[in-house]
């Protein structure tokens, strides 16, 4: 049984050690999904299920899907999407300065760009005074604003599609607190990518990046309506907080999380590894079900106000 059990671990780690740039692993992308649709009104869930239609995936995303429940589950599957196209070969993974003006395209999906360094915006922490770093642009904040103005505008459907799907995504990239933040300390001068410098250990084996073992909090993989059982059990999230809908102050809102939980003990300077404790892992997954549970509400408000 022992090693039965030191085995799951290290396939567990495994996983978590891959280099990805995801956050929340597909289970808590389709969660958030989840709980905005439940809110959504049904003009804004009627108007977004067309919007998915035009997408390339959508019937990879029914296949099998009783028509009743198509809408529901293409939407909770399309949050899943911006991290999808970095693994198909159709479409480019680079940087901002190799993209260049394409970088800040809205064109649809005849973009073929991957666009790594929109799921992110990471804000400078320093804990012990080193110098930081402002984040690059364009970023998830700046390309939250671009598609929610967009998605209410006189675009292309196309358009209106992809940056839909974009949506659904980012707002839930921006509510992982290692999305909003990269630590600089003398032990990490240059920072630390938003937790993908760090090592921590569980169990039986060690390896995993920080950011990783966040991003996995609510599992990886699964179907829509695995995530709308996960979403029924979320706590709700409180009224004034779910009607914030400033995506600057959400994004602050988790970099001040990734302060106070993220880089709480027993991480400490350097890049590890550092064993996580059972109050950390606690606190980690409290966090994390508040947050996805938060995005999901906020991600419903936007999609109320800009698919009228």
């Amino acid at each position: 049984m022992r090693k039965l059990l030191e085995a799951a671990v290290a396939v567990t780690f495994l996983a978590l050690s891959t280099p990805t740039a995801r956050a929340w692993w597909d289970m808590g992308h389709m969660t958030v999904a989840a709980v905005a649709y439940e809110r959504l009104t049904p003009a804004a869930r009627a108007r977004a299920a067309a919007l998915l239609r035009l997408n390339p995936k959508f019937d990879n995303w029914t296949r099998g899907v009783p028509p009743e429940e198509q809408d529901r589950a293409a939407f909770v599957h399309a949050a899943t999407w911006a991290d999808d196209i970095k693994r198909s070969r159709d479409y480019r993974r680079s940087s901002i300065a190799q993209d260049g003006a394409d970088a800040v395209a809205n064109i649809g999906y005849a973009d073929h760009l991957a666009h790594d360094y929109w799921h992110y915006v990471d804000l400078p922490y320093s804990p012990d005074g080193t110098p930081g770093e402002p984040p690059q642009a364009p970023n998830a904040l700046t390309q939250i604003e671009a598609f929610r103005r967009t998605l209410a505008s006189d675009a292309s459907d196309d358009v209106k599609s992809y940056d839909l799907v974009w949506l659904l995504h980012l707002v839930g990239d921006v509510h992982q607190p290692l999305h909003a933040t990269s630590r600089f300390s003398r032990g990490l001068p240059n920072g630390d990518r938003g937790g993908n410098t760090e090592t921590v250990c569980l169990a039986f084996t060690c390896g995993a990046k920080l950011h990783a073992y966040w991003d996995g909090l609510l599992g990886d993989r699964g179907s829509p309506s695995d995530a709308e059982a996960l979403a029924a059990t979320l706590p709700s999230p409180d009224a004034t907080a779910a009607a914030v809908d400033d995506p600057a102050t959400w994004v602050k809102e988790s970099e001040r999380l990734a302060e106070q939980f993220v880089y709480a003990g027993p991480i400490g300077d350097g890049a590890g590894p550092f064993a996580l404790t059972d109050a950390y892992q606690a606190d980690a997954k409290r966090v994390a079900e508040q947050q996805v549970a938060l995005a999901g509400a906020r991600l419903s408000q936007l999609l109320d106000r800009a698919l009228r």
